[in-house]
């Protein structure tokens, strides 16, 4: 995949494909010559005709003569890329098995397709894994295309039945075979191979060496007993400790302390019990002049208590983690060996750059190209999802700044790697610093920097002012997104193996933007349909096992954060059935008081814990690594089974005796042992086409565990194919959205899609290292940040009344854990509180007018059930910030905003989702903005109209009102009247004081409401002094009998 090689745009669908070349003048290719064995480092050198030896013809994989003909002699006699059986070279002795191969030469049969099945078969005496073949196949099915049967292909070749099986039609790309030598049952997507493989891809991880375990050590022993290479074997006693300890976990569990943790759990079964006698009472106990107002509450608080139950006990098992990136780096990256970490894809999401500044996005980009991982296995995909060419250039000045910025951070190992957060953080950056030129170097980088930043305001200027014939690339072709609604998909690779390089002539992390195709008339599922276009373009790209995504306004804050995640995902003892690792979010920008609970402690710090003591947490939507092979659908190994009893048929009481399948003609079915179970049912019930798409070539990569392109696939080859993975049309009839990717049907598709993954038995893992991995940017204003929480309740909304409810879905398999189940219910259903919180919070109000109440008078024993109740919530919370570390401000924020969205952002949510269900009135996604203001939190300030304000408004302005009559009709009614109406006062004061939040907000920066809601203040004041005036609570009400009727003198 080569860099700057120009913008690639085109349409599968209108077989139209286009490439605008850019300003950059394309980088050469290096030469074949001089070649580096990939084993053990030495020259490959020359055959004994002056020719570059090649050891393998099928592949080119560059081995040196010695460690081929060890690998034939000691070895498994197999390409440590391709598998295909070494033959024997010119030159280099006979081993076992040559003999069939004599008098054949090699390059004359070089096309020739064998029966890797079989071969296999006879040198280990066992059956290949079935994925791996279907593997093979289908690359050889897509990549081998252009070439008919060579003379003597007559015997049709063996593969699995995914692919030979019943195929309608041709893959996308391919040529059917139409000549004599066809047999009936030879499928028409498997062809010939015209383009020869490459040297080793970079990014090909598949193929590389570090796959086959002992090969290093084995070929060193070899070496060193003919001479190659020197040394004492006692030289490696001293490393033992060393191997010791790379075979440590590279993670652990921490536990809870007991002290914390165990009196925590006895006081929420306290609680819980407490809470029962308190509903009992309150069911038994009805206030017959206030009947009304009783049953609202008691409803009001059944709902309650069912909501505090699935939010509490799925925090029953809250654990810690450990990571030790120093045992990562002793298994995977041994010193002066290629690293054997696993390639990460990294995804960036953006749609408008007026509302994600291109600034912005761009600082995230770097902060990524500049990560501590190794540089040939990161690859940046950016997915602009607005097709905008403001993004575009943006992205282009990235790139070219990246080549200074990148050497600068590597250089001097700064934290964090974002330029606009390195250079206008208020800290100490000479601390740990010993260089002598870093200041120097540090002051001329900020004024690149700050040019960079210029470069980037101008495009932002340019843009504002769209012209009339559309916007024109600098070499005067028309941009093909002028349209953003009909446009074809465009993939520019900016850095990339042979062509990104720094100023020191390191290599550089791949960047490739993407936009995918959008025309009029396809659902194109917003971020989710862009996120599943990114998964597609970077498996046919680069294919890497593991992904991360991030918004683009989340830069990496850690630049150790993907070794942070490897410790759990690469980890052989639990790591396999891991299918993501979820980051805590954290924010910069946040005012010192959170008045809008912006940093969302209580959640990620205490309920993400409790769940990854169960099944793990949820994934919310950025700062996720996943695995590739559970997005595809696939279900995660399973450990061995006991051994069920057999015997005979004769006592029923010890199990019975397996029985055999046999086929027509008589003959025994082999068994299915040792083939995974979750792919072999893959191959055997259901077409790969119709699962995932019409592209061989993403087919075949969905089968490579461990990631990697075929070697075969030329750059263009590959583009072109990415070309129509990203087409609008591409979904159409398949599992994406459904089964696959992120899963569509509700605006948070993250919730969607990680409760999809659990379903299956995936676990999650929760990684929150001393420094946060991630940083992004929160909505400080009020407007702002209600209409965040209206989204995401909004999107809580759809799922419930989906078919992936987790009230009603996901039973079947039995996967997921009850408590993660309960934390799912309660991620979808919490919007409906708004309802009965609502109710609540107008009681007060209604009680003080009224003078009634919704409790009759109660007994000193039933007292105890009140302050008993009171202490445990008390309790529950000061013994959760305990053993997770929250502050009491934290928590006690987290509670006033619950009530200030619940009555606002929540309650809209249910009225539009239930809109929309019966209805069918759909609401647009806004992008929340992701622009700051020059001047510190003066968004904090800002007031923007929404009605979003108008539902705790009215609560307020209602309970300041009932508040106030209240105390006039107890002064009027004199001392015995005060006794009922400190509780009724208590009520009220607490909905007062939990929007308290929101009423600063209403004032603004000058403590002075702004005019809009002093009118809707005096309105809703005049209707309540009416309604006040017909109560008429200020007449006396004289006690004694009715003249009316028994007369004066009665």
């Amino acid at each position: 995949m080569e860099a700057s090689s120009g913008l690639v745009a085109g349409s599968h669908n209108r077989n139209e494909l286009v490439l605008i070349r850019g300003h950059e003048e394309r980088k050469q290719i290096r030469a074949l010559n001089g070649q580096v064995c990939e084993i053990c480092g030495d020259e490959v050198g020359l055959t004994v005709d002056g020719d570059l030896f090649v050891a393998c013809n099928e592949c080119g994989f560059p081995v040196c003569r010695p460690c081929y003909e060890y690998e034939r002699r000691e070895g498994s006699q197999l390409c440590p890329q391709c598998k295909t059986r070494y033959k024997r070279i010119k030159g280099s002795p006979r081993v076992e098995g040559d003999d069939e191969e004599e008098d054949i030469d090699d390059l004359d049969h070089e096309f020739n397709i064998e029966d890797e099945q079989n071969k296999k078969q006879i040198q280990h005496m066992s059956p290949p894994p079935a994925a791996k073949l279907t593997a093979e196949a289908m690359l050889h099915g897509k990549m081998s295309y252009g070439r008919g049967p060579e003379d003597g292909d007559n015997e049709t070749p063996q593969f699995p039945p995914i692919i030979t099986g019943n195929r309608s039609r041709t893959v996308s790309g391919e040529f059917p075979i139409s000549n004599g030598h066809s047999h009936g049952d030879f499928p028409s997507s498997l062809h010939k191979r015209v383009h020869p493989y490459p040297v080793s891809e970079p990014g090909s991880e598949r193929w590389d060496e570090k796959k086959d375990g002992g090969w290093r050590d084995r070929m060193d022993e070899w070496k060193s007993k003919q001479g190659f290479l020197g040394g004492d074997p006692e030289d490696i006693d001293p490393d033992m400790p060393i191997v010791d300890e790379a075979r440590q976990p590279l993670s652990r569990k921490v536990p809870i302390a007991s002290s914390k943790i165990n009196p925590y759990r006895m006081v929420i079964v306290l609680r819980l019990v407490v809470l029962a006698f308190f509903l009992r009472y309150r069911i038994l106990h009805p206030v017959h002049d206030a009947y009304g107002l009783w049953l609202t509450s008691v409803i009001c608080e059944i709902w309650f208590a069912i909501s505090w139950i699935l939010d509490q006990f799925p925090k029953w098992f809250p654990i810690d983690r450990e990571t030790y990136l120093d045992r990562l780096s002793l298994r995977y990256e041994m010193e002066g060996e290629p690293s054997m970490l696993s390639p990460v894809d990294i995804f960036v999401s953006t749609v408008d750059p007026l509302k994600e500044p291109p600034l912005v996005t761009a600082n995230t980009v770097l902060s990524i190209l500049a990560v501590d991982y190794p540089v040939d296995k990161v690859s940046c995909y950016v997915s602009d999802d607005g097709a905008s060419m403001l993004t575009f250039e943006a992205l282009s000045e990235a790139a070219e700044f990246a080549r200074k910025w990148v050497p600068f951070c590597k250089k001097f190992n700064i934290e964090p790697r974002a330029p606009e957060m390195y250079f206008y953080l208020k800290v100490d950056y000479l601390k740990d610093k010993v260089q002598p030129n870093f200041v120097k170097e540090r002051r001329a980088m900020k004024r690149e920097y700050e040019e960079f930043k210029i470069r980037i305001n101008a495009l932002v200027a340019k843009a504002t002012k769209v012209p009339a014939e559309g916007w024109i690339m600098k070499d005067g072709t028309p941009w093909p997104g002028n349209n953003t609604r009909d446009h074809p998909g465009m993939i520019q690779v900016f850095l990339g193996h042979n062509g990104g390089h720094d100023e020191d002539g390191n290599e550089l992390p791949r960047l490739v933007y993407v936009s995918r195709e959008k025309r009029p008339g396809f659902q194109h599922h917003k971020k989710a349909g862009a996120m599943n276009a990114l998964i597609r373009v970077s498996a046919v790209l680069t294919n890497a096992p593991f992904m991360l995504n991030l918004d683009c306004d989340h830069y990496i804050n850690n630049s150790k954060a993907i070794r942070e995640s490897m410790c759990f995902l690469m980890d052989p003892q639990v790591g396999r059935k891991v299918c993501y690792v979820q980051f805590p979010q954290r924010f910069d920008g946040i005012d010192k008081n959170d008045r809008y609970a912006n940093r969302n402690t209580v959640f990620f710090d205490i309920n993400m814990k409790g769940l990854d003591g169960i099944q793990g947490p949820v994934y919310v939507g950025t700062g996720c690594v996943f695995r590739r092979q559970a997005l595809y659908g696939y279900n995660p190994p399973r450990g061995p089974k006991r051994p069920k009893m057999v015997s005979c048929d004769c006592c029923p009481c010890f199990g019975k005796r397996k029985k055999k399948m046999y086929n027509k003609n008589g003959s025994e079915l082999p068994s299915e042992g040792g083939v995974d179970e979750d792919k072999q049912m893959l191959m055997s019930q259901m077409n790969f086409e119709k699962r995932f798409g019409q592209s061989a070539a993403f087919v075949t990569s969905t089968l490579m565990e461990q990631g990697g392109v075929p070697p075969s696939s030329s750059p263009e080859a590959l583009l072109k194919e990415a070309i129509h993975v990203i087409s609008c049309g591409y979904e159409d009839k398949t599992e994406w959205g459904s089964e696959l990717g992120w899963i569509y049907g509700s605006i948070t598709e993250d919730i969607l899609t990680g409760f999809k993954m659990h379903c299956r038995g995936w676990r999650s893992v929760y990684c929150m290292p001393h420094r946060p991995a991630f940083k992004g940017s929160a909505p400080i204003n009020l407007s702002d940040r209600l209409n965040q929480v209206l989204r995401w309740a909004l999107g809580s909304v759809e799922i419930f009344f989906s078919r992936h409810s987790p009230v009603w879905y996901g039973y079947r398999n039995g996967h997921l854990k009850w408590l993660e189940r309960f934390s799912y219910i309660n991620t979808t259903i919490y919007p409906f509180t708004a309802l009965p919180l609502l109710a609540y919070c107008t009681l007060p109000a209604v009680c003080l007018l009224t003078g009634k109440f919704i409790m009759p008078s109660i007994s000193t024993f039933a007292s105890l059930f009140f302050i008993a109740l009171f202490i445990s919530i008390f309790a529950t919370g000061i013994l959760e910030l305990r053993w997770s570390g929250v502050s009491i401000e934290e928590w006690w924020r987290n509670e006033q905003f619950w009530v200030i969205g619940g009555v606002s952002a929540h309650l809209f949510a249910v009225v539009q989702g239930l809109l929309k269900i019966l209805a069918g009135i759909d609401t647009n996604f806004t992008v929340t903005s992701k622009a700051s203001d020059d001047e510190e939190f003066s968004e904090l300030y800002a007031f923007k109209w929404t009605t979003l304000l108008i539902p705790p408004t009215t609560i307020l302005i209602v309970n300041i009102v009932g508040v106030v009559a209240g105390i006039s009709d107890a002064i009027n009614n004199g001392y015995d009247s005060w006794g009922p109406l400190f509780g009724k006062l208590f009520f009220s004061f607490w909905v007062i004081v939990h929007l308290y939040p929101f009423l600063k907000g209403l004032m603004g920066r000058q403590n002075r409401t702004p005019t809009i809601v002093v009118i809707w203040s005096v309105l809703l004041a005049s209707i309540f002094s009416l309604l006040w005036v017909r109560i008429d609570p200020f007449v006396v009400r004289a006690v004694g009998p009715d003249v009316r009727q028994c007369g004066i003198n009665c």
